[in-house]
């Protein structure tokens, strides 16, 4: 796996709604962040991939093994090693990544959902990877001293990102995803106006 101009990432935490379930968002940011400041892209998940990445961030043991254990369990029995996750490709509101596997002698990239990639990925301890475009594409910048002021914006267009993200995550949690997916475009487009007519 070339790690050339990629971007590592870490897992910040998952959204859950305490009212229905089927709604969750992950958060993902840079992993070269600061304490002030960071670049993050929210993923829209589903609620098994949630519930095992949830699992996985909380410690929590399944007392049986979930799929992606399953996978982590076959990849350690026939001595394959998950060298990666990288997000490589951000279209029409869908991410899509690479599984980088290797066992010793051979290495092999398999086409995988976001949201699995990254469940296994915390399994195994692999770090995890985007490119600037998709970082580019699909992250908003989170300033600990953000002041984002608005005057009564009428659009959405004309929301400030901090705001956007927050009504992502409302739709998300009322499992309105073509309106979460409409969201996350602007925002994409709100921080990076140079990639609007994507």
């Amino acid at each position: 796996m070339d790690k050339n101009n990629l971007i590592e990432l870490k897992v910040l935490g998952i959204t859950r709604s305490e009212v229905q379930a089927g709604a969750y968002a992950l958060l993902l940011e840079n992993a070269d962040r600061t304490p002030d400041a960071a670049r993050r892209i929210p993923v829209v998940v589903g609620t098994a991939e949630a519930q095992s990445i949830a699992m996985r961030l909380e410690n929590v043991v399944s007392p049986r093994p979930l799929t992606h254990d399953l996978f982590v369990s076959m990849f350690h029995v026939y001595g394959i090693e998950l060298e990666g996750v990288t997000i490589y490709s951000f279209k029409e509101g869908v991410f899509a990544s690479m599984l980088h596997l290797t066992d010793g002698k051979m290495a092999v990239d398999i086409d995988a959902r976001t949201s699995d990639a990254i469940a296994i990925a915390l399994r195994t301890g692999a770090p995890i990877y985007t490119t600037p475009e998709v970082m580019s594409l699909t992250s908003y910048e989170w300033r600990r001293d953000g002041d984002y002021k608005s005057q009564r914006p009428v659009r959405l267009e004309d929301l400030p990102v901090e705001k956007l993200e927050q009504r992502l995550q409302h739709y998300v949690a009322k499992e309105q995803y073509e309106r979460a997916a409409k969201i996350q475009k602007i925002i994409a487009r709100k921080t990076n106006p140079q990639q609007s007519g994507e």
